[in-house]
């Protein structure tokens, strides 16, 4: 699985890349060594994925790869509800998936990605990226 680099308010920049890169394919070039790349247009956007629980889920799927939805919610000791809900936000945002959910089967989260990599850049930033509180 490869690493998702995730950042934050660099839409134009994204932009550019993709452009850039639909040429290289049209031209024939070989695009296998593409990174994936999920962008939020603020920092608030950003801290709901890396919010505590968020990472605490992704870390006990990790490293104990939960059948199911409950038994990840066992694992972090907390509501099913809540721990589905996040879950949800994740499989929303591309960073987990679920397999089988066919009817009577429980819904396993899997990892879609080996890690985060963050990419924050301080220097040239257009200054239209919303702060978070902690």
């Amino acid at each position: 699985m490869p690493t998702l680099k995730v950042t934050v308010g660099e839409r134009d920049r994204l932009d550019q890349r993709t452009r850039s890169r639909i040429k290289a394919a049209q031209e024939g070039e070989d695009l296998d060594d593409s990174q994936p790349v999920l962008n939020f247009g603020s920092y608030a956007e950003l801290s709901r994925l890396l919010s505590p629980k968020n990472l605490e889920l992704l870390e006990a799927i990790s490293e104990h790869d939960p059948a199911s939805i409950s038994e990840a919610a066992e694992l972090v000791d907390r509501d099913y509800k809540q721990v589905h809900r996040n879950l949800s936000e994740l499989e929303d945002i591309g960073v987990l998936e679920f397999e089988g959910s066919g009817s009577g089967q429980a819904k396993k989260p899997t990892l879609a990605y080996d890690g985060l990599e963050i990419d924050i850049p301080f220097a040239g930033s257009s200054g239209n990226v919303d702060t978070a509180a902690p």
